[in-house]
């Protein structure tokens, strides 16, 4: 992944450029880390080779796998970086379309790109802080922080 600072004033802007096999969950988690972000949010277009997508079953209280091993485009993109703890925490929704036309979505767990992912990110200069939500028993933002 290839990353150029675009913007900074106030908020800063970046844009991320992910390259064929890179893996878009962690890429996004390791420049969180790195550049210590706890208050972004991002959209992104691109495509990828295989896609992990999840469904939260209430139920349950975890998501549901949905596995598509296949090329698809990302036609949507977006989510949010916050702090989990003292830990940056990327959530991402996507919404990839396949060669038919048809379309899937979710929470996006894991995507590996094919051939790139372009990604727009604006990081806030407050912080944003998760609680575990004892009822669902996820991580929320919560806005008393």
């Amino acid at each position: 992944m290839k990353a150029k600072l675009i913007h900074e004033e106030g908020e800063q802007t970046y844009a991320l450029v992910f390259d064929t096999g890179d893996e878009a969950m962690a890429g996004m988690l390791a420049f969180a880390k790195q550049h210590g972000l706890a208050a972004s949010h991002f959209t992104g277009i691109g495509a990828f080779s295989d896609v992990t997508l999840g469904y939260f079953d209430w139920e349950r209280k975890d998501y549901r796998r949905i596995p598509l091993r296949e090329q698809v485009e990302v036609l949507s993109l977006i989510g949010d970086i916050t702090l989990d703890g003292r830990e940056p925490k990327v959530h991402a929704h996507v919404v990839v379309g396949r060669s038919d036309g048809t379309a899937y979505g979710g929470h996006l767990l894991e995507a590996h790109v094919r051939p790139t992912l372009e990604v727009v990110l604006v990081e806030s200069p407050k912080h944003l802080r998760r609680t575990l939500d004892a009822e669902t028993g996820l991580a929320l933002i919560d806005l008393n922080q």
